[in-house]
């Protein structure tokens, strides 16, 4: 029997599973296609020899060759995934979760170096896709295109990555552990009932207590500013004018601000959309996630009443006209 070991590149060699372990230890060859493959020397360890044949091509001979009970293992290049017919695949190594996001950094490294369009890239030139890409997840996720959602998500996860490596070229910049570990910091110090000793009843507590962290944190980021903090400090006003009303509505909300403030009986017509966006969150809607379903559903009338004003042809369909 022919056993194909794979392992992961990403994982220290030796940290193998019981099973591969046991698979070398028993089998009667133990063969590999280079000399250099960084398994050798920690079998070498072990005291499991392993002999260098010419291609995996020859292994069935030689595995016919080779006597004992224990087969034959070979020992796949860590990544090669490839086991040919008949052959029985063990997997030696696993990737822990979050590892391919190494070989993203490790990629990025390259292009960055390497391509004359991202060696010129800057925090400013890619700022439009910053808005761009998320926009583009969002219509995945709105069309229900699970492969599509997922391709957009990492086309997001190469903003993020790209500016913390050009981040990273500065003296006084940063890297993207840097970034990382910001944010692991943040959810565990705004995560006390998960991390410390908080107890919490639900979901309403988790909030409060979410509330009062960021309410601290802004305090402490002010220091001795003289200006007093505001629940809406930080609230980013370049964001999509429905989505920052509903923002500022729940900052405000949160701090016990009258509800009235947001339904005046001003006929502006800012203030009456306010007063729209006030009522969706009353009746537990996005006002911005409704509206671009009603835009959706407005797309699909304008196409169906411009298909119906084409004449048709002489085989039943629509013909363009000019």
């Amino acid at each position: 029997m022919l056993t194909v070991l794979l392992t992961s590149p990403r994982v220290a060699p030796g940290l193998l599973t019981p099973e591969a372990w046991d698979a070398l230890r028993s089998a009667s060859q133990v063969l590999t296609g280079s000399a250099e493959h960084p398994l050798l020397p920690v079998l070498a360890r072990a005291g499991i020899s392993c002999a260098i044949a010419p291609d995996r091509e020859s292994v069935p001979d030689i595995s016919e060759m080779s006597g004992g009970d224990g087969g034959l293992v070979w020992l796949n290049e860590p990544g090669d995934e490839t086991v040919p017919d008949g052959a029985v695949a063990l997997r030696g190594s696993y990737d822990l979760p979050g590892a391919r996001l190494l070989d993203l950094v490790a990629t990025m490294d390259i292009l960055r170096t390497s391509c004359p369009w991202d060696k010129k890239q800057t925090h400013a030139s890619l700022a439009p896709y910053l808005l761009e890409e998320p926009y583009e997840a969002l219509e995945a996720l709105e069309t229900g295109d699970d492969q599509a959602f997922r391709e957009e998500l990492g086309d997001v996860l190469l903003q993020v990555m790209f500016h913390a490596r050009i981040a990273a070229e500065r003296a006084d910049g940063y890297t993207i552990d840097d970034v990382a570990d910001g944010i692991v910091a943040k959810l565990v110090r705004r995560h006390p009932h998960v991390f410390a000793e908080v107890h919490v009843d639900g979901a309403e507590d988790v909030t409060r207590n979410w509330d009062e962290i960021k309410k601290a944190e802004r305090a402490a980021k002010n220091g001795d500013s003289a200006a007093e903090p505001s629940v809406l400090d930080g609230v980013p006003f370049g964001q999509p004018a429905l989505s920052l009303a509903v923002q500022l509505q729940r900052r405000a909300a949160r701090a016990g601000v009258p509800a009235e403030l947001s339904a005046g009986g001003s006929t502006d017509l800012g203030d009456q959309l306010l007063r729209l966006v006030a009522q969706a969150r009353e009746e537990g809607l996005d006002p911005e996630l409704e509206l671009r379903a009603a835009a959706r559903r407005y797309r699909d009338l304008v196409r169906d009443w411009e298909q119906s004003r084409r004449p048709a042809s002489t085989d039943g369909t629509s013909v363009e006209t000019t």
